[in-house]
């Protein structure tokens, strides 16, 4: 696949997963759950990589890195822009 053949969901999720993921190395303090945070990062970033996901996994990629770094205000914009491109996939599921 070339960059032209690029499904812009996809580039805007790797787009917002790789700044998180610059974010979060460069973020001083360390909490319980960094560790959690940067595999889902890393597990997002995978699922780019591959075409397009399945919106189950994003979205409970999603909600584990919420979980995870959730209370860390500084990486609350990162975060919303993960989010943003996950929600460019689909709508939630109905229960």
């Amino acid at each position: 696949m070339t960059g032209s053949d690029l499904d812009p969901r996809v580039a805007g999720l790797r787009t917002a997963v790789s700044r998180l993921r610059r974010q979060l190395a460069a973020h001083p303090a360390e909490f319980p759950d960094r560790g959690i945070a940067e595999d889902e990062l890393t597990a997002l970033a995978a699922m780019a990589i591959d075409g397009i996901p399945e919106v189950p996994r994003l979205r409970g990629s999603l909600l584990v890195l919420a979980g995870a770094i959730g209370s860390v205000s500084a990486l609350a914009r990162g975060l919303r822009e993960v989010r943003d491109a996950v929600d460019l996939f689909g709508e939630p599921p109905r229960r």
